[in-house]
């Protein structure tokens, strides 16, 4: 059972992973007017999203709840733990504060009212692609480049 947890944070990266290609993918065709290849990569980016948010909640309770387990240590020294901590609070932070705003701009589409659609896309997509690719940037940090204990 504990190798079946070792998954989930590679199942966690490549989701953000593909959120964040959705995302860019879904501005590409904004850019140039592709209407439904818009719609369809950021329902994409939402769903995949979301099921980010469920593999990731399932990560973490297992973990603590079926294994006793604490939070995963960060095991980078010197200069490299402020960065991390940095990129790891604003990527959390961020997360939280993000999602109920990417329902909100999803919903205003999904009811045909692009203006205000569109005003809030301007400002909810740059923050959710930093919340994707930050989150590809932890798990580099935590479990590639300082593998976590």
């Amino acid at each position: 059972m504990q190798q079946l947890l070792g998954i989930f944070p590679h199942l966690n990266a490549s989701l953000n992973g593909l959120s964040a290609v959705f995302l860019l993918c879904g501005f590409y065709f904004i850019m140039k007017k592709q209407i439904r290849a818009h719609r369809f990569c950021m329902l994409s980016a939402v769903s995949v999203s979301a099921l980010f948010l469920l593999s990731y909640l399932s990560f973490h309770s297992i973990r603590t709840y079926y294994f006793g387990l604490g939070p995963t240590k960060f095991t980078g020294e010197g200069i490299v733990r402020p960065i991390y901590y940095t990129i790891l609070t604003s990527h959390t932070i961020l997360a939280v504060v993000v999602t109920p705003f990417v329902i909100w701009t999803l919903v205003r589409a999904l009811k045909g009212k692009f203006d205000l659609h569109k005003r809030l896309a301007r400002l909810v997509y740059p923050v959710w692609l930093y919340v994707s690719v930050t989150g590809v940037i932890v798990y580099l940090m935590l479990y590639q480049f300082y593998p976590a204990r």
